[in-house]
């Protein structure tokens, strides 16, 4: 078999897809594998140009395949589906990806490492629990609301008082009220937790130091930023670097003409 340059892997849980070409373009390799024999079939290829899509565990297994020699790119699947010849399927899927991974003018996820990731899992977990408290308060207002009971719409009076105004109510209505209450004090030690963990953390990195002296930009934000674009130098520009978050108008434009509508919020 000719020696493979460049392989394009479609991910998934257990079964995964692996396309390679030679330097001329010719396909090689054309294999379907399970996730037993996925880093012993990879450790088997020559040091190649890997590509994949960026999705859930792609970091991982494109720090595993560096170690092993390859050179691996990432790529948002947005960027990857125009180069899918034909039907979406797992074959098709890890072709269009080694088609996309030769473009000279394709856009790459910069690999995270490991602490990175460590990072970002602290933020998803927080505003997880962000969220359920939300829900949580609202939930409890409707309780309420219920029997006649309305509360300012501010969180602080839900927590002071929600406790005090379920005392007329039937015993099971006034349990479900404390039960809530109790839940909601819990929520909010845990997210006081992770503040303080996230904070110490901002605490500890140099860069995220200096972009705490920019206006408007406090630890979260700043240790967030770190940990998802880990090297600015990935960008050319700050212009470029807004454009990534989409601090940029959506275009339109055709003819000559310029449209320009509302502010996107693609992150690529």
């Amino acid at each position: 078999m000719d020696k493979v340059t460049t392989v394009g892997i479609d991910l998934a849980k257990r079964v995964f897809a692996l396309h390679g070409v030679d330097a001329s373009g010719r396909v090689v390799l054309r294999k379907t594998i399970r996730r037993e024999q996925f880093v012993e079939t990879v450790a088997k290829l020559p040091p190649c140009l890997i590509g994949m899509e960026a999705c859930s565990g792609s970091h991982e297994w494109a720090r595993r395949f560096q170690g092993l020699g390859h050179s691996v790119r990432l790529m948002a699947p947005v960027f990857v589906a125009p180069y899918r010849k034909s039907g979406k399927n797992d074959g098709n899927d890890a072709e269009a990806i080694c088609e996309a991974v030769s473009r000279p003018n394709m856009r790459f996820v910069p690999v995270k490492s490991a602490e990175q990731q460590a990072l970002l899992a602290l933020h998803r977990v927080r505003q997880g629990f962000v969220e359920e408290r939300t829900a949580l308060i609202n939930r409890l207002r409707a309780v309420l609301t219920e029997f006649g009971v309305v509360l300012p719409n501010r969180t602080q009076w839900v927590r002071r008082d929600a406790v005090a105004v379920a005392e007329p109510l039937p015993v099971l209505a006034r349990q479900a009220v404390e039960d809530l209450r109790a839940h909601l004090v819990q929520l909010d030690e845990r997210i006081g937790a992770y503040d303080r963990q996230l904070e110490q953390q901002a605490g500890q990195s140099e860069a995220a130091k200096r972009l705490m002296q920019i206006r408007g930009i406090g630890p979260l934000t700043a240790v967030a930023i770190v940990a998802t674009v880990g090297s600015a130098r990935d960008f050319a520009s700050g212009r470029q670097f807004a454009a990534w978050l989409g601090l940029v108008p959506r275009q339109n434009s055709s003819g000559g003409k310029s449209r320009l509508a509302w502010i996107s919020t693609a992150n690529y």
